[in-house]
């Protein structure tokens, strides 16, 4: 199987042409390929597939072999691909997800995308359809017991379901000790992704994430939607302006507009190219 691994801030995937090639058991192959000691190592496998109602359909998988909703660094990271590599000549890219189809606008230098902005939709704050076990139009500043500590957060779903929780520090926080322990609280039915973040203004953020399927990945964009969403609920952050979003692997700049819409802009590119025995 021949395939490209991207990044976008550093959330890394290994993208496939379907167009060219066929992947039987995408679940097996991304559990496989996401492997970082035996496979080739990221965040999880994207399928590059025709659409009918859009120019591409993105068919994404976890590193666990989960099917997941979207990817919101994997929607630059696809845009770029199939601009670079001459199956669409167009500057504006609609993308088939399944959680809709987002709208991409690329930024291109010496005929290759460099960065993008895409339409990401606008975000559902009802607890219920989250989803959570939370009931209300939103779901904000809500208490929850993790493990013995009661936390403040706040869902949003963009596309998938986050829960965004504001600390003082994120620098050093245990990860991998409470980051499951959100994942899989029973106040989420399809698990959730879990971003822990800290107001460094009203307009800039610093957020680590905690992602369903995945683990702690170095960026997140729709993570870094939600948590912009939840910023403005909160009164941390003005609705209507750019916010900045630091993430390990990089820095993504949201805006919530006025509109409804949640517009998020960052990088992509290649990491390298290959073929892999599957």
């Amino acid at each position: 199987m021949r395939f490209t691994k991207m990044q976008g801030a550093g959330n890394d995937y290994i993208y496939v042409n379907c167009f060219e090639e066929t992947v039987k058991d995408p679940a097996a192959t991304a559990i496989k390929v996401s492997d970082r000691h035996f496979g080739i190592g990221a965040d999880g496998l994207v399928l590059i597939c025709p659409s009918q109602k859009a120019d591409f359909f993105m068919d994404i998988y976890n590193a666990d072999g989960s099917c997941a909703q979207m990817c919101g660094n994997a929607t630059r990271c696809v845009a770029k691909y199939v601009y670079d590599n001459h199956m669409t000549d167009k500057r504006e890219i609609a993308l088939e997800t399944r959680s809709g189809i987002k709208y991409i606008k690329v930024t291109v230098e010496n005929g290759k995308v460099v960065a993008a902005r895409v339409n990401m939709g606008a975000p559902v704050l009802a607890g219920r359809e989250i989803p959570t076990k939370f009931d209300g139009d939103t779901v904000v500043r809500q208490k929850l017991t993790v493990g013995e500590k009661e936390t403040e957060v706040t869902c949003v779903s963009m596309g998938n379901p986050h829960c965004v929780v504001f600390c003082d520090a994120v620098k050093n926080l245990p990860l991998r000790d409470i980051g499951p322990q959100f994942e899989n609280h029973p106040m989420f039915p399809e698990r959730i992704n879990t971003e822990f973040v800290k107001v460094l203004s009203e307009n800039a953020l610093e957020m680590r994430v905690w992602e369903r399927g995945s683990g702690e990945t170095l960026a997140c964009g729709t993570g870094a939607c939600a948590s912009v969403v939840a910023a403005v609920l909160n009164g941390y952050c003005p609705r209507g302006e750019e916010i900045t979003v630091r993430l390990l692997g990089g820095t993504l700049k949201i805006e919530w507009t006025d509109g409804g819409d949640v517009f998020m802009t960052g990088p992509a590119a290649v990491v390298c190219t290959g073929e892999i025995e599957i």
